[in-house]
């Protein structure tokens, strides 16, 4: 029998570079400058979800209203604020090894985020990864952001695969939601302050500490040739 060989969609942000309490931090002067109150602990729980969601969300939580004029003034904010914070980010421990070792494998691997290019940019520059080279799909060409599958679909096309054999690595719940509804493998990460109860219950079928972990048991969701 013919084995299938799988793909890996990763998320950008607390999966490949320790970069989410800086859009946390961002996030939170962004909502200050709106004077919307909002405890920093709540802003890290949305992290990595579709902007829609987050102003539903916000709306739920706070009682005002939030308008789509409104919202794309706090992404632009926030966009702002994560300039001044992103020198601070740095690849998570085994990052680069792990896509090196995908790479020197034959094993097809693209990257899924909910940022934008211009908050990715950077993220994706302390990787080493080259969008030119590498497929990244971000906010920006899909109609929506996680926990919607568009992301990840559009980069399991990218790379001319099935979603259907692609392990999708993520640290939110949203990524394992999106890969549950697009049928892919969810791949949990602890690096991104979930833990893996939440994770294993939004759909993730093994968890690792970060990519350092995931590279040593790669095996264990198919990744060897």
């Amino acid at each position: 029998m013919t084995r299938i060989e799988p793909v890996f969609l990763f998320d950008l942000d607390g999966t490949l570079v320790d970069s989410v309490y800086q859009h946390v931090l961002a996030w939170k002067d962004a909502l200050d400058a709106e004077g919307i109150e909002l405890a920093v602990w709540r802003i890290h729980r949305k992290i990595g979800m579709s902007g829609g969601l987050f102003a539903n969300m916000l709306l739920r939580e706070t009682g005002l209203d939030v308008s789509a004029e409104r919202l794309e003034r706090m992404r632009r904010r926030h966009a702002e604020a994560y300039r001044r914070h992103v020198k601070q980010v740095r690849p998570l421990p085994g990052a680069v090894a792990l896509l090196e070792s995908l790479t020197a494998n034959a094993i097809p691997w693209a990257i899924a985020t909910s940022g934008r290019m211009e908050t990715a940019a950077p993220n994706l520059a302390a990787l080493g990864v080259d969008p030119a080279k590498v497929p990244v799909v971000t906010r920006d060409q899909v109609k929506y952001a996680k926990p919607d599958p568009d992301l990840f679909l559009a980069a399991a096309d990218r790379l001319g695969a099935a979603i259907e054999h692609a392990v999708v690595v993520g640290d939110a719940i949203w990524d394992m939601l999106a890969a549950r509804r697009c049928r892919a493998l969810g791949v949990g990460l602890l690096s991104g302050g979930y833990g893996q109860d939440e994770l294993e219950r939004a759909g993730a079928a093994r968890v690792y500490e970060d990519p350092a972990d995931l590279l040593r048991h790669l095996d264990e969701v198919g990744g060897r040739r």
